[in-house]
């Protein structure tokens, strides 16, 4: 069996049984299969409410913490981010808790054809929605960096092992240099500056339209991190250019959270590389890609 396959499928049945058995003023309702990930299936319904449901038992928890989290942040931010209106719970049929929410319009940047320019373009916006979230104080007690992601000498070998499959699969070779700076990150001290984090802020959680950032989804591994944990997208979306507007708005970086940022930043576009090559996804393949290249030019 594949690594990215569900645990348990929701399929269209499921899901509509599910809603309509709880929700009952969502009774009849269209779906359609907005996406799924790793961890996640995600229906839309209606048009207009987006339930996520578990695939894999593990991702429960993140979940359980979205559910607390979001509603108590959301008033705060700057960007959209989902705000759970319907919670629902496990039956006979199915095993975990779920949720609605309303949905946060846009596209993931990869399917949005966007050029550098229009890119960069979204580092303001990106930095103040981080600025902002990096300095509200957690609503609830939270992890502390659970999945080492802040954390080069975890990151750095996991990235090696998925650059080398890539290269194995004849996707993409790693450039020379790209071993040393690795390196001198893995030597790191770890950070204990840990802030409230996203946790996960990579290519298919910025959602755009009309040129600016709409809204950052999917906050399943939202816990307490060294900022660097946030900060991929600073070196696989962004240009020289756009980096430089980025700070303009967040404030100075630290050189060391930047690098540890950079290392975050190579390991989840291998994965999503990895991920979108074993399933036939171009346009993510593409994307990801994209972004490997950003983050070692």
């Amino acid at each position: 069996m594949s690594e990215w396959a569900a645990e348990v499928v929701v399929d269209e049945g499921t899901a509509r049984r599910l809603i309509e058995e709880q929700f009952p003023e969502l009774r009849r309702p269209s779906l359609r299969l907005l996406g799924e990930g790793w961890d996640m299936t995600v229906w839309l319904v209606d048009g207009a409410q987006v339930f996520r449901f578990p695939r894999r038992e593990i991702v429960v928890p993140g979940l359980e913490r979205e559910l607390e989290v979001l509603p108590r942040i959301a008033p705060s931010l700057p960007l959209r981010i989902p705000e759970p209106a319907f919670r629902g719970q496990p039956d006979d049929g199915y095993p975990w808790p779920f949720y609605g929410a309303p949905l946060v319009a846009g596209q993931e940047i990869g399917q949005a054809g966007l050029d550098q320019a229009a890119r960069d373009a979204l580092a303001p916006e990106l930095a103040e929605f981080l600025k902002v979230l990096h300095s509200l104080a957690p609503p609830i007690e939270l992890p502390s960096d659970p999945m080492g992601r802040g954390d080069p000498s975890v990151r750095g070998p996991r990235a090696r092992e998925v650059l080398a499959r890539l290269e194995e699969a004849g996707a993409w070779s790693a450039p020379p240099g790209t071993d040393e700076w690795l390196t001198a990150a893995e030597q790191l001290p770890p950070n204990a500056d840990h802030v409230l984090v996203h946790g996960d802020l990579h290519l298919r959680h910025l959602l755009v339209g009309d040129l600016h950032a709409t809204g950052v989804i999917d906050w399943i591994d939202v816990c307490r991190a060294p900022r660097a944990v946030d900060l991929a997208l600073y070196w696989s979306l962004f240009s020289d250019f756009g980096r430089r507007q980025f700070i303009r708005v967040y404030g100075e970086l630290d050189e060391a959270d930047l690098l540890r940022a950079r290392v975050l930043a190579l390991n989840l576009c291998a994965i999503l590389a990895e991920y979108a090559h074993a399933e036939g996804v171009a346009w993510l393949l593409a994307e990801a890609l994209a972004g490997l290249e950003r983050t070692v030019s």
